[in-house]
């Protein structure tokens, strides 16, 4: 960012008095947390402020220019929290290193959403854009990918642009709601799902492993340094294991389910004809 923008995003005195007034709204509504059969669903300050903001959008009180001028400003915060992260990974070091292959291989995991998302995207209907929306989380890396290789334009260009739009207005509610409610319900240790926040996106690991805390206070260091070990992997593999694995898969995949639902499609009208 140039000075003369900086400048012009710190002297936006409307953004930030709207900013400041949501947090302390938001920081005394508080947490509260919904009990779904053995789980708990944690509702945290940061998931009202998320809808709070996104209403106000529409509204007077945000307009054009403020939002652009949040941009930045979220960037900012998500350096904050990675310097942090940093800070607390450090003492951590011993138990990072002791799941070493865990974290090396929770990319691997990632794959796995790909055979669930892909037959249901085509399921839906969907038909090429089916690979660039399910062949990974489509954070800009991916989109970069997939524009790389099938261009803007194309049917798999406008389904990773689709969820990268998605992701990015309901990642973070969708993952701080969710681990926390996972984390309880299951057997699964906290710091597993520590790990997996780390998705290779900023705001959506630190609402995933805010639930986390908020569910585990005791933890907190220790979930806070596997989520950003894991989240910097992610960052850093992610896009390999996409170019050699995921997209592949996801390719090969999507051929072999087409083929097959046009074959039953095919069937399904020979037997609808009349006999001659």
């Amino acid at each position: 960012m140039e000075k003369k923008d900086l400048l012009t995003v710190l002297k936006d005195w409307r953004l930030h008095g709207v900013v400041f007034i949501l947090v302390c709204i938001t920081e005394a509504i508080g947490q509260f947390s919904i009990s779904v059969g053995p789980g708990v669903i944690l509702l945290l300050p940061m998931l009202y402020a998320f809808f709070l903001g996104l209403g106000l959008y529409f509204t007077p009180m945000i307009n054009e220019k403020n939002s652009k001028n949040a941009e930045p400003l979220i960037v900012l915060g998500v350096t904050l929290l990675i310097a942090k992260i940093g800070f607390t990974i450090g003492p951590q070091i011993e138990a990072i290193i002791a799941a070493g292959p865990a974290l090396l291989l929770q990319e691997l995991g990632n794959l796995g959403t790909i055979f669930l998302a892909l037959p249901l995207a085509v399921w839906l209907g969907f038909k090429r854009e089916a690979v660039g929306m399910t062949h990974s989380i489509a954070r800009e890396p991916n989109v970069g990918l997939i524009v790389n290789k099938f261009g803007f334009e194309s049917p798999e260009g406008r389904g990773v642009m689709a969820i990268y739009i998605f992701g990015t207005v309901f990642g973070a509610a969708f993952l701080g709601l969710i681990s926390g409610l996972l984390a309880t319900a299951t057997p699964l240790h906290p710091l597993s799902f520590a790990m997996a926040s780390g998705v290779g996106s900023g705001s959506m690991m630190a609402a995933a492993s805010g639930s986390l805390i908020a569910a585990f206070p005791e933890m907190e260091d220790q979930i806070v340094a596997f989520a950003g070990a894991s989240n910097l992997l992610s960052l850093s593999t992610g896009l390999y294991v996409s170019i050699f694995i995921g997209l592949p898969l996801t390719e090969k995949l999507y051929e072999i389910m087409t083929r097959r639902k046009d074959k039953k499609d095919r069937l399904k009208e020979e037997g609808g004809k009349p006999n001659a």
